[in-house]
Order: structure tokens, then C-alpha cells, then sequence
């Protein structure tokens, strides 16, 4: 719907100012302070902030926006689930306790292995368009940053997560906005159903959804955060049977098998011996 009266990196670019506003407003009622930039913490604080709205909205959103006009539909579904392959050895490098132990990364596999049933192998077949190879490399550049950006969250310094989600959005804007007047110019203002459905986006996938992925990513760590991808696929195909009277694939059940066995596997604890 947004896409009928807006391009593609305009509506990155008001989705993350929308939500940045909506929660600097929410901040601000809530008598929030923002990280001091003052403070040695409070600058360090700020850096992650920068990083997090560069590598989990503002690049990410270019590199997608751009990348799903010459690939196929479902090649970049593939690709969100290629996150958890891409956090699990950045955080055993980087994350105290998020070990790659054998059990997490077949897990990881498993339902990784569960994404590609459920959207099937036509995904990876060729489109036939001009730029398609440097297409894939953006949707999987994308992957990487959104890998990149949880790990950023994680190591973070302890702040409230509506202050820091707050400043990653507001740094997102900040990189987004420029780009995006830069490649495509001043919006024209559209009709209802199209600016609607933007400020749908900046509230609650952008506003709140920064919320929580801070809140899990802190508490629960990145990696299990990262599994996350796993599960869109899935909800995306029962709201659109649900919503659009689309027909479920017949393959759904066993993708979600495999999907569901992986993050049990992945959060399950080794018996203790005695």
C-alpha cells in the first residue's frame, strides 16, 4: 500500500522518522533522558546507538529496498534467514556466553533448513534481470547488517531500552533522510491509503518493533533474537490466507515442524550430570 505513493527509499527513510518522533515523544512524556553525550558512557552509548540505526535500519533498508526490484520474490525471505547463520559465529566471537556450541548451530541449520520447505527451492532460481548477482549480494549484505546491528545491541552499556531505542531511531532518520532526498527527491503528497499505511509502518514494525528487539536482544541475546527471521516466513503465509483468502501450502505444516524442533533445540538446556 505504501508503495502506491511513495518509492521505496522514502518510505525507509518517513518509517524511521515516524518512529524516531513517535518515540521521542514517548520518551519525553515519560521524563526520559536521552544518553548524555556529557558523559564517557553516555558517548560510548550514543556510538551504539549510531551503529544500530545504520546497520538494523538505515543500510538495511537501502540494500533491500533496492536489491528486491531484480531478484525473485522469495530469495529475499531466504535471505532474512540467513540472519541466525550470520550472528551465531559474530557472537561467539564477540558476546561473552554466546558460545557456537554443535547443538545451537544444528539448530540454526534445522530451521534455516525449515524456511527453504516452506518457500521452496524456485527462490533461488534465476530472474532473469540485469543486475540480479549484485541483487543477491545486497539482500545478503542486508542479512549481515541486520546480524551486525543485534550484536551492536547486545554490547551496548546498560541504558533504559526506550532511550536507546529512541536514539537509534533518531540516528537512523538522521543517515536515512539525506539519502533518500538524494536518490529520489521530495516526496509529492499522496493519497490517504499510501500515507496511512507509512505512518502504520513507523509505529508499530518501526517504534515499537525497535522496542522490543532491543528488550529481547539484551535479556534473551542475539542469537536467540536472530531466530526471530526464522518465524516471518510463516506468519507471512497464515495472515495471508487468513487476510487475502490465499491458499496455505500444502508444504506449511513441516516447514513450521522444522522450524518450531530448531528453536526448541536451540533453547533447550544439556541434562546436568550427576
Amino acid at each position: 500500500l505504501a508503495l502506491r505513493g511513495f518509492p521505496p527509499m522514502t518510505i525507509a527513510a518517513l518509517r524511521i522518522s515516524i518512529g524516531a518522533l513517535c518515540l521521542l515523544g514517548v520518551v519525553k512524556a515519560m521524563g526520559i533522558a536521552l544518553p548524555s553525550l556529557r558523559s564517557r558512557e553516555g558517548r560510548i552509548i550514543w556510538a551504539c546507538a549510531a551503529g544500530m540505526g545504520f546497520f538494523s535500519n538505515a543500510l538495511p533498508f537501502t540494500l533491500l529496498s533496492w536489491g528486491q526490484t531484480y531478484v525473485a520474490s522469495g530469495f529475499a525471505g531466504v535471505c532474512m534467514a540467513v540472519v541466525p547463520l550470520f550472528v551465531l559465529p559474530l557472537a561467539h566471537v564477540l558476546v561473552p556466553g554466546e558460545n557456537m556450541t554443535l547443538r545451537r548451530s544444528i539448530s540454526f541449520l534445522i530451521g534455516f533448513a525449515g524456511v527453504v520447505v516452506l518457500i521452496g527451492l524456485d527462490a533461488f532460481r534465476s530472474a532473469g534481470t540485469d543486475f540480479e548477482s549484485l541483487a543477491r549480494i545486497a539482500c545478503l549484505g542486508a542479512s549481515l547488517c541486520y546480524a551486525i546491528g543485534s550484536i551492536i545491541t547486545r554490547l551496548c552499556p546498560q541504558v533504559n531500552m526506550l532511550s536507546l531505542s529512541a536514539a537509534a531511531l533518531l540516528c537512523g532518520a538522521a543517515m536515512m533522510t539525506p539519502a533518500a532526498l538524494w536518490a529520489e527527491g521530495v516526496p509529492e503528497l499522496p493519497a490517504a491509503l499510501p500515507l496511512g499505511a507509512v505512518i502504520y509502518l513507523g509505529l508499530l514494525p518501526t517504534a515499537l518493533a525497535q522496542v522490543l528487539l532491543v528488550q529481547v536482544a539484551r535479556s534473551a541475546g542475539p542469537a536467540f533474537l536472530s531466530t526471530v527471521n526464522y518465524q516471518v516466513p510463516v506468519w507471512s503465509v497464515v495472515f495471508g490466507a487468513a487476510l487475502l483468502g490465499e491458499t496455505l501450502p500444502p508444504q506449511l505444516f513441516a516447514a513450521l515442524a522444522l522450524i518450531l524442533g530448531g528453536l526448541l533445540l536451540s533453547r533447550s538446556r544439556r541434562p546436568r550430570t550427576a
